[in-house]
């Protein structure tokens, strides 16, 4: 087997890792519009300006506008 160095390790005190770099990967955002959501479909995060509501189980939930697929495809291509 092949010896690999552990990087994260928990502090002490509580559940912070070490090696972790601090703050959310999600950028904080002033305006509402600027704000991300999780597409309750796919669960990636997006811009709510690219998300609608739809009625899934019979509640409003944010998802991908006009699909999750079709919206992928935009991104990359």
């Amino acid at each position: 087997m092949s010896s690999t160095e552990v990087k994260t390790t928990v502090s002490e005190g509580g559940l912070r890792y070490k090696s972790k770099a601090p703050g959310s990967p999600f950028k904080a955002s002033s305006s509402f519009s600027g704000a991300t959501m999780s597409c309750f479909l796919c669960g990636k995060h997006r811009p709510r300006s690219l998300m609608q509501t739809k009625r899934v189980l019979g509640k409003a939930q944010p998802v991908c506008a006009p699909s999750c697929k079709e919206l992928d495809e935009q991104l990359k291509g």
